[in-house]
């Protein structure tokens, strides 16, 4: 992990040269394992200055100490905007409209919160001249736990390629204090862990991800499920070709 924690650095320096020199990275903090370890990422690659961190709550945040301290920690000026009012106005326009509350669709429910969150991760980046730091690691795309043009979108992903095991052993590498490598992971929002609504073990998905070994068969098939039917999530957007047949 030492050797892919440097080799990870280096390439956020090179996007930064190549795609967006001089520009800020924007990186929206949860106070979990995954954006405090690509928020210290940065920190490495870019400096203190360049990194900026987006607090984003919904309504009370019972764990945002975490993302307060991480930007303590970091040492990173940060921004701290509350996405209550926008997501309910939106429920609120789109009742209007339509006369259903879209929250009695878990699709919408789940989904679109995040997806604010993304606008305003680029609508600050918009204003500071930033690039927009993707926060999610290989086991969340796996199994499609993310949300399509929510937390799934961003600019560069220097994590999307390691498990979630794996970016605490890369956190532990960049010397991120324990309490945000061991923190419960979740999504802010259900008040449920990640681990809890999925139905099986990081653990378990991560040795299966590397290894293909699994114990529990009805696991295996649930992981499998996911997988197949969340790949349009991070597969390219189908293109239709002039003259294709």
């Amino acid at each position: 992990m030492k050797k892919e924690k440097d080799k990870i650095i280096d390439w956020i320096k090179k996007y930064f040269e190549e795609n967006g020199k001089n520009c800020k990275a924007v990186v929206g903090i949860s106070g979990g394992t995954d954006s405090s370890v690509v928020a210290a990422l940065c920190v490495a690659a870019l400096g203190q200055e360049n990194v900026i961190g987006v607090l984003m709550p919904k309504g009370t945040q019972h764990d945002i100490d975490f993302s307060k301290k991480l930007v303590e920690f970091l040492q990173i000026k940060h921004y701290e905007i509350n996405v209550e009012k926008p997501v309910n106005n939106l429920k609120e326009l789109i009742f209007s409209q339509m006369g259903v509350n879209p929250d009695e669709f878990d699709a919408y429910k789940t989904n679109q919160p995040a997806r604010i969150r993304m606008a305003v991760l680029y609508g600050i980046s918009a204003i500071i001249g930033g690039r927009v730091a993707n926060t999610c690691n290989l086991s969340e795309d796996y199994v499609g736990y993310s949300t399509k043009f929510g937390d799934a979108a961003g600019d560069f992903s220097p994590i999307s390629d390691f498990t979630k095991t794996e970016v605490r052993k890369l956190g532990s590498e960049l010397g991120l204090p324990e309490m945000f490598l061991k923190k419960v992971p979740e999504d802010g929002m259900s008040g449920k862990s990640d681990e809890e609504k999925l139905g099986f073990s990081y653990d378990v998905l991560d040795k299966y991800i590397r290894t293909g070994t699994i114990s529990d068969l009805k696991v295996k098939e649930k992981i499998d499920y996911l997988h197949k039917i969340n790949l349009h999530k991070i597969l390219p957007m189908p293109k239709y070709k002039k003259g294709d047949e």
